[in-house]
């Protein structure tokens, strides 16, 4: 298809939702739209709420449609999330995937899913593995279940919104739902097993349109009824697409928001620990990348709140008194998924710069134990917010000893997704190698933390 001026991205994260604007000729955001994304309480579990969402992108699109001009819309999400749907919209609510419904029916579920081997996908809690989500939800809920006419993964129910076209897509199907087996290249024996494989539409690639948006959708937003729509893409997977090709494998990307998600291109799957949270993505071409996660950015709400830059003198002393976070404030997950997360000098009695050097530290060492499981690529490139903190990188470019670059794509996922639909100008934003942590204290400071931290 011709390059369009703009592509629109909707974005649909963990903890916050956005319709962005990118230029193609340049890759600039034009413009933004955003809203939190909050979980809805009411129905019978924990769930997305959906028709907010839809209702914000709509006015997202008319309003940028309006200002600017659509070319193309494109969508990427979060995973471990999918739609149940009959031929008329959602049979059951979209589950929240950090809902412990689905240990109710663990034991049950550990007899029919396959092992690591086939999948590389680890054992996770709660909803985390989205093959344990349905499990669940069609031991639950069996007559709601026996209407499903199709399991979209999260990216291609909003694409199926939008143009009427259902689809199933690798990088939503290979991050860490049990329904995929990478080597492969084929869905795992689970889905035979249970016999969801006449419910998962065909696989179409990321980089496909889906179709062109719905009549009723040109009405509401005055879109034209020729705007493409991508099939989608799984967040995380987003973040590689402007590099694949443009760095020399293997390379490692950092993409953050709420999690903190390591993935080495290029890289060896043989150090891959399944009872550490570390598995297997797979890319946008179906290629297995070793990954490892932790979630970052939620741990990082949590212990600092709102970050504030660090003064030498707060960093100094963090360092010289031993201030440290230990592992981990959200349990299960992360290469210290059983450790019980602490502060070793009280929070309270620190300044807002000092808690923040403390934590940043703290996801540059955790970040590091990461690296350990999915490998260390020729250069580490950081995506999304944690580009921003310039001690949390200088901190990793101490420990890594390669080349580590910040990223100038602020949202760290959207210009990978409107690459779905074509070339774009400015596809790798990653600026010069941050300088490393010099500090002659570090060394003990990151030695005793590794040693805290089991």
């Amino acid at each position: 298809m011709p390059r369009p001026d703009t592509v629109a991205v909707i974005d649909i994260g963990k903890t916050n939702a956005k319709v962005v604007l990118i230029e193609t000729a340049t890759g600039a955001q034009v413009a933004v739209r955003a809203m939190a994304n909050t979980v809805s309480r009411d129905g019978p579990y924990p769930h997305a709420d959906i028709e907010g969402l839809w209702r914000f992108i709509l006015a997202g699109l008319k309003e940028l449609q309006a200002e600017h001009g659509i070319g193309a819309i494109s969508i990427t999400t979060h995973g471990a999330t999918a739609a149940l749907v009959d031929g008329e919209g959602l049979v059951l609510p979209v589950l929240d995937y950090e809902h412990d419904g689905p240990e109710q029916t663990a034991r049950d579920y550990a007899a029919v899913r396959p092992p690591f081997a086939q999948t590389f996908s680890p054992r996770l809690p709660n909803g985390l593995n989205l093959g344990a989500q349905i499990y669940w939800q069609s031991r639950r809920f069996p007559a709601e279940f026996g209407r499903v006419q199709a399991i979209l993964t999260y990216p291609q129910y909003w694409a199926w919104r939008l143009t009427g076209v259902m689809a199933s897509e690798v990088t939503s199907l290979g991050c860490h739902t049990d329904l995929w087996a990478p080597d492969k290249g084929t869905f795992s024996s689970l889905v035979e097993g249970q016999d969801w494989g006449r419910l998962l539409p065909p696989l179409r690639p990321a980089a496909s349109v889906a179709g062109r948006v719905l009549p009723q959708i040109v009405g509401e937003t005055g879109l034209s009824a020729q705007t493409p729509v991508a099939c989608g893409i799984h967040d995380s997977n987003a973040s590689l697409l402007p590099h694949l090709g443009e760095r020399e494998a293997p390379f490692t990307v950092l993409s953050t928001g709420t999690w903190a998600i390591c993935m080495t291109v290029g890289g060896s799957t043989e150090r891959l620990d399944d009872r550490r949270d570390s598995l297997a993505n797979v890319d946008a071409h179906g290629r297995p990348v070793p990954t490892a996660r932790f979630m970052g950015g939620r741990e990082f709400e949590m212990l600092a709140g709102e970050a504030v830059a660090p003064s030498p003198q707060e960093i100094d002393r963090v360092i010289r008194d031993y201030i440290q976070v230990l592992p981990t404030f959200v349990p299960g997950v992360g290469p210290f998924p059983h450790a019980k997360g602490r502060w070793t000098h009280e929070p309270a009695g620190l300044t807002a710069g000092e808690r923040t050097a403390a934590v940043s530290l703290y996801l540059a060492l955790v970040t590091e134990a990461a690296l350990g499981l999915c490998g260390i690529g020729r250069e580490i490139v950081i995506e999304g917010p944690l580009a921003r903190n310039v001690l949390f990188g200088q901190a990793l470019a101490n420990m890594a000893a390669v080349p580590v670059t910040a990223s100038g794509d602020a949202t760290g996922t959207c210009l990978g997704a409107a690459m779905l639909l074509c070339e774009i100008a400015g596809r790798s934003q990653a600026g010069e190698p941050l300088a490393p942590l010099q500090h002659a204290a570090f060394a003990d400071y990151r030695r005793r933390w590794q040693e805290d931290a089991g």
